[in-house]
């Protein structure tokens, strides 16, 4: 194949049309554009993003009331306070709050709060913790590890 023989593929270059050039041509007088209108006159068509009459699609967005992020990490919050029902020197874990009760499933992934106080040593393993939350379980002689 030489630079000669190449040649666009058939249909991908079209004349193009030659409108407002009489009747036979079938694009005469009007020119396909209609009577009479925003739409007939040359430079017309309104500002960018005009919708006629309609509010503008832009300003029904939710802009100024925030915006949800789709690719967010939801967590399921843990209290400090909701761990009073393990005994001391437990160990606290994903599975283990699923079976107190203290949440639903091990789908999402578990953040330990501050609130409340804990009185008993206990080992956590959570996917995530406050600095309150670890200085907390500090004080009372409990560690917190962080699983990834």
């Amino acid at each position: 194949m030489k630079l000669h023989d190449l040649v666009p593929n058939p249909g991908a270059n079209r004349k193009k049309r030659r409108v407002g050039r009489g009747i036979a041509a079938g694009q005469g007088k009007t020119a396909g554009r209609g009577t009479k209108g925003e739409g007939a006159r040359t430079g017309g068509g309104g500002k960018l993003y005009r919708q006629g009459g309609n509010l503008p699609f832009y300003r029904s967005l939710p802009f100024k009331r925030g915006f949800i992020n789709l690719f967010r990490t939801e967590y399921a919050e843990v209290n400090l306070a909701r761990l009073a029902g393990f005994e001391a020197g437990a160990e606290v874990t994903p599975d283990s709050l699923v079976a107190a009760g203290v949440v639903r499933d091990t789908e999402r992934p578990i953040v330990l709060l501050g609130q409340g106080d804990l009185q008993k040593p206990l080992t956590i393993r959570v996917h995530r913790a406050s600095k309150t939350a670890v200085a907390k379980v500090q004080a009372a002689g409990g560690t917190v590890e962080i699983i990834a």
